[in-house]
């Protein structure tokens, strides 16, 4: 029998993660290429995709950078054919790329509320559409979303990115059920709280030492009683990129230490 583990292996593979130049992408980025693929990442500013080379040099890790706006399909068509020349076939995507608008819905505007439709699902659409029919061609792929809580609750002032991101669970399950015959899957990972530069001062300790009012609020729902890590999300996303999860499809996988789980304590 084969080792088991070599079903987790991503050896040979082309993974592309959208917006991969920091945080939660730029953290699973880095567990496919010590699972041995080769990283393809893109971002809006060429600014970013430089810093973002350099965070993965630093890691040694020979990544593959590219400027592009994923909401806008010409360049997106555009720069899977030119991944697909310079690097290869895309066989794992993983949409990553997301906004957030922190706004009371009544005084959103619907402007606002379309540019937050238009990156966290309009793109994954666009992005996904562009890889499948090289998948379709290699006879097999993997694609990733990054879901969210949201895709499940509601939460004052999250109405957009809520909306967006409870779509794109059901696009997942939509790519699932048009192309799993094509032995593509397409699943979900819905990250709880983490831990990350963007979410530090929310962790700051107050200046009478007490734990800031929202750090509280998070570790009492959390069964974990803690921030999640982006360490904590590598292990599902190469499970999820992996021969490992073959007959996994349409799922969404929440890394949340529990929160989605629970009532809460009583007050």
């Amino acid at each position: 029998m084969n080792n088991i583990l070599d079903s987790f292996s991503l050896k040979g593979k082309v993974a592309l993660i959208t917006g991969a130049s920091y945080g939660i992408g730029f953290a699973i980025a880095s567990a496919y290429a010590a699972a041995g693929a080769t990283i393809v990442f893109n971002d809006i500013r060429q600014e970013l995709v430089d810093k973002g080379l350099a965070s993965y040099k630093e890691i040694g890790v020979d990544a593959h950078g590219y400027v592009c706006d994923v909401t806008d399909e010409a360049a997106v068509q555009q720069l899977v054919a030119t991944i697909e020349k310079e690097v290869g076939v895309i066989d794992i995507l993983v949409n990553n790329a997301g906004i957030i608008k922190r706004i009371p819905m009544c005084d959103m505007t619907a402007e606002q509320f379309r540019q937050v439709i238009d990156v966290d699902l309009n793109a994954p659409f666009i992005v996904s559409k562009a890889v499948i029919p090289g998948m379709i061609k290699k006879g097999h792929g993997k694609i990733i979303n990054i879901c969210s809580m949201m895709s499940e609750l509601g939460r004052e002032t999250v109405s957009a990115y809520a909306a967006a991101k409870g779509g794109l669970k059901m696009l997942t399950r939509n790519i699932c059920s048009e192309y799993g015959e094509q032995n593509i899957q397409c699943n979900g990972i819905g990250p709880g709280y983490i831990a990350t530069p963007q979410t530090a001062p929310l962790r700051e300790r107050q200046p009478d030492g007490s734990r800031h009012p929202f750090d509280s609020f998070i570790v009492a729902k959390t069964p974990a009683a803690r921030w999640g890590t982006t360490e904590d999300l590598m292990g599902p996303a190469v499970f999820l990129a992996s021969d490992a999860s073959n007959f996994v499809n349409g799922h969404i996988l929440y890394v949340d230490g529990g929160i989605l789980a629970y009532i809460g304590k009583q007050p």
